[in-house]
């Protein structure tokens, strides 16, 4: 890529060491169980460091039943709010891992959101995190609701779809994080529903914006795509995905997806293996609506000390721009200019 082409990496997450217990999936033995703050950040980043990124929510602990008694379930997605303050308005406490001068780093951040209890709920939680984040507030861009491991139809209740329509209202962005190797095409399927759902009646400049998470999580292990059902579903969802223009996809989480002895490889073998993957990405929603994202720190596991999973990721991205013939402009809308536009930030 161009060396005068900015970086924005649009999904990362961070947590001191000292909140880790606050994470609802880390067990002690779980190798993501130590700090990862700005300072491993940007050593993983060395040389390549992006202009900014967008921190993703961590999946913390949360009730939402108790949340919608008395707002004591939502204590520790709004902690996370605070950890994000913290690093945006340089105030870090010691040992977190941050410094006053890495205020300009995060230009955006998605926190929790407990978007299955319903509007009136969204709206009493939201008003909590616009508390707590204070001066951070405007780069609150959108909230997430992980959804990769909740029962089938969860998307598809009526609360759900009354909390993303009132995201649209609010000018919010909802980030969506299915799995599609894991729960199969069923879970595609309701994606597609979901938003024709969320989006019906609804006038233009208020449907929600959905940005979608690892490319839906595809089965990369698959050898012959063409004959593949699990390859020929995803294929089928992902340009019914890319007909609703407020529809947006992060190249990233692929690692995750591969097994070891395709991920250990060159980035250019990986390449050429995944190209099936992220030819119909490029097909479906073109250059303008793809976004560069390392899913860091969870690129990293299982990657030793000698083989740094992000610069492995970037190179990959840095391919596939070469061998799509990208322009200048169409590699800045996939480095950084997508995920400003989607999310509505300010460059």
């Amino acid at each position: 890529m161009a060396a005068d082409i900015p970086i924005i990496d649009a999904h990362i997450h961070l947590y001191p060491e000292s909140e880790i217990p606050t994470l609802a999936w880390c067990t002690p033995d779980d190798p993501l169980a130590k700090q990862h703050s700005l300072e491993e950040y940007k050593a993983a980043t060395e040389g390549s460091t992006p202009k900014g990124f967008i921190f993703l929510e961590t999946d913390r602990k949360n009730d939402l039943a108790a949340g919608e008694k008395d707002g004591s379930g939502w204590k520790y997605p709004l902690m996370e709010v605070s950890w994000l303050k913290r690093i945006i308005t340089g105030q870090p406490k010691p040992g977190e891992g941050h410094a006053e001068d890495d205020t300009s780093l995060c230009v955006a951040y998605i926190p929790w959101a407990p978007l299955p209890s319903g509007v009136a709920a969204m709206e009493k939680y939201i008003d909590l995190v616009k508390q707590e984040a204070g001066e951070s507030w405007p780069k609150v861009r959108g909230f997430r609701y992980l959804l990769q491991d909740k029962p089938n139809g969860t998307m598809l209740q009526d609360n759900f779809i009354d909390s993303l329509k009132l995201l649209g209202r609010m000018g919010l962005v909802f980030d969506l994080g299915v799995d599609q190797n894991t729960r199969g095409r069923a879970q595609l399927e309701e994606v597609v529903e979901m938003i024709d759902r969320a989006h019906e009646g609804v006038p233009e400049d208020q449907k929600v914006t959905f940005i979608i998470n690892h490319m839906c999580k595809p089965d990369l292990s698959i050898y012959n795509v063409q004959t593949s059902p699990s390859f020929i579903a995803w294929r089928t969802a992902i340009f019914t995905l890319s007909k609703c223009r407020r529809t947006y996809m992060k190249l990233s989480g692929g690692f995750s997806q591969m097994p070891a002895s395709l991920w250990r490889r060159s980035p250019e073998d990986i390449f050429d293996a995944i190209s099936p993957w992220l030819s119909v990405i490029l097909a479906a929603f073109g250059a303008s609506r793809i976004m560069f994202a390392s899913d860091w720190p969870v690129c990293t596991v299982g990657f030793g000390d000698d083989d740094n999973a992000w610069v492995k990721w970037k190179r990959i991205v840095d391919r596939l721009c070469w061998m799509a013939s990208f322009e200048d402009e169409e590699k800045r809308m996939i480095w950084g200019g997508t995920a400003l536009r989607a999310y509505g930030i300010e460059a």
